[in-house]
């Protein structure tokens, strides 16, 4: 019955070192994606820790916690724009944005709110990424 308690120990401990190591994996190739920063959501008076990534038609936003490859939210750049941003401590020099973001075109055509804390280069990257949009995606010319 011993080498039952052994090998079943060894079981457990195999298993989470791989899960540790897809939480590695997947956390390494977030961040290190071009076009990838810190970003957190603010949903429900708390801040979840998150990576978010310019795509060339949406923003994904990926829960740090997690093992999906997958993005947790998803915004169509068209459908995005900024509405307000506050320093989150504003006696603080340098201190994180809160943005406030309009989301339009949800799945049943909603428009919605989202609150993103990031640093100030990641709200200056944000507001370029939205400008170099196309001004009209269906205007034919």
């Amino acid at each position: 019955m011993h080498g039952v308690g052994w090998l079943l120990a060894l079981l457990v401990l195999a298993a989470l070192v791989a899960v540790a190591g897809v939480a590695l994996s997947r956390w390494h190739t977030l961040t290190r994606r071009v076009g990838s920063f810190s970003c957190a959501l603010r949903a429900g008076g708390r801040q979840v820790p998150g990576v978010a990534h310019y795509g060339a038609r949406s923003l994904y936003w990926f829960k740090l916690r997690s093992l999906s490859f997958r993005a947790t939210r998803t915004w169509t750049r068209s459908g995005l724009s900024v509405l307000e941003r506050t320093p989150v401590h504003p006696d603080r020099p340098g201190s994180p944005l809160m943005v406030r973001c309009r989301v339009a075109g949800g799945p049943v055509g909603l428009e919605e709110q989202v609150e993103l804390v990031m640093s100030r280069e990641a709200y200056a990257g944000l507001t370029s990424w939205l400008e170099a949009g196309p001004s009209a995606p269906h205007l034919v010319i």
